[in-house]
């Protein structure tokens, strides 16, 4: 590489002598191997040749080719090589940087909501020019394998005590139409009291939604869900059905928020702050038996004047009082559905400004992302239980019974 050892000036001239070069792929490439001489020689501690043994860090060991694509054409680009360690040369680095941001720019605003045409905006904004509405979804398109792999990754064989389903709604473009599908989402609660997003799907709502339910948790099996204790979810019947049909042994929470509204349409509107207050009562006890009393004293309470509601409540009474068959630190969070309200929320939030999505994989698309990113944010942060009142699920009651036996008893 006598380039090497060439000054700049010296290359220029020699460059200028041959009529045929091409000066400027030339001197792109005689910058290029002096940048790269500089850097090299302060990794290695030593210049080209020179004996220095005293500052030398390591040793140079010859070249790779690397075609390198610039304004002025391919150039094929000598890297030096080091024996120990590697050297990649930084007049690379910031280009691979800003492919990555842009890339990140783009598919954080897919995530973020943004449509395609203001990610063109956005985009064209940060100096990119020219980026189709083609190719802002071909670059959403990569995070497809992303969300796949999250939606499809093996589950923790040390099992999910406690088991949340919910669905949420959106309006979907297909075959013409603009119809509703139902997103169905699973968050457990691990062994070690690690809370994770074990699934999501999308399903036509309406007809039997319950057999929808019942493939999506059927595939939560497949993928190795085990060790489920309590599932909480609303009182949507086919949802009940297939939980019975998949997860025998688990108890069954009725969410009490969903309850309560349910029982609050049962009742005037002049009554309905009343009752509500009431029926929080029942949730308010200390323990099973003093919440089994305070129901039977609302239930008496409410039916003179609102009859059907206190039927209802009557007939919900193991339902709305499994949780107290769990360790009282989990009680307040595994009565409801409530602590995923906020994970809704931000779901809708996203979704909402896309408002009808072009198709059914867009929708998967974007809330994937979103609880694989929630997913990751658990992960690394607290405990949603702490792994010792974990272990009380299973410790035996008085009589010596453990709680697994008495659920599927049960």
């Amino acid at each position: 590489m006598a380039t090497d050892r060439m000054t700049l000036p010296e290359h220029v001239r020699k460059v200028l002598a041959d009529g045929d070069a091409d000066l400027l792929r030339e001197g792109v490439l005689a910058l290029a191997r002096a940048i790269m001489e500089a850097e090299v020689t302060s990794l290695t501690g030593a210049a080209h040749g020179e004996r220095a043994p005293e500052t030398r860090l390591t040793s140079r060991n010859g070249y790779r080719e690397r075609r390198w694509d610039t304004r002025v054409g391919t150039i094929e680009l000598p890297i030096p090589r080091v024996r120990d360690g590697s050297y990649l040369p930084s007049l690379l680095e910031p280009r691979r940087r800003a492919e990555k941001a842009l890339l990140s720019v783009v598919q954080e605003a897919y995530v973020a909501g943004v449509s395609t045409r203001r990610v063109e905006e956005l985009v064209a904004a940060l100096g990119v020019a020219g980026l189709s509405k083609s190719e802002v979804s071909r670059i959403c398109g990569a995070l497809d394998a992303e969300v796949e792999a999250f939606r499809s990754r093996p589950l923790d064989p040390a099992g999910y005590p406690y088991l949340w389903l919910d669905a949420l709604y959106h309006k979907v473009r297909e075959q013409g139409r603009v119809v509703n599908m139902a997103t169905l989402v699973a968050v457990g609660v691990s062994a070690g009291g690690v809370r994770s997003v074990l699934g999501v799907e999308v399903a036509a709502s309406g007809g039997d939604e319950g057999a929808h339910w019942l493939g999506f948790l059927r595939s939560l099996l497949a993928r190795g869900l085990s060790g489920v204790r309590l599932v909480i979810s609303d009182a949507h019947a086919g949802l009940v059905a297939a939980i019975e049909a998949t997860l025998l042994g688990a108890a069954w929470q009725r969410c009490r928020v969903h309850f309560t509204r349910n029982a609050l349409a049962l009742v005037p509107r002049g009554a309905q702050r009343l009752v509500a207050s009431a029926v929080g009562s029942v949730f308010e006890q200390p323990d099973e038996p003093a919440a089994r009393a305070q129901l039977r004293r609302v239930v008496e309470g409410l039916r003179p004047r609102f009859p059907a509601a206190a039927d209802l409540l009557e007939g919900a009474e193991a339902d709305l009082l499994a949780h107290y068959g769990f360790p009282a630190a989990h009680r307040r969070q595994i009565r409801s559905t409530n602590p995923h309200e906020r994970l809704n929320k931000e779901i809708r939030r996203r979704t909402d400004v896309v408002g009808i999505f072009p198709t059914r994989g867009s929708l998967v698309r974007l809330v994937g992302m979103l609880l694989a990113e929630q997913d990751d944010e658990w992960a690394v942060g607290r405990a949603y239980f702490s792994a010792e009142s974990m272990a009380l699920i299973d410790a035996p009651d008085p009589d010596g019974i453990p709680l697994a036996e008495l659920l599927m008893a049960g």
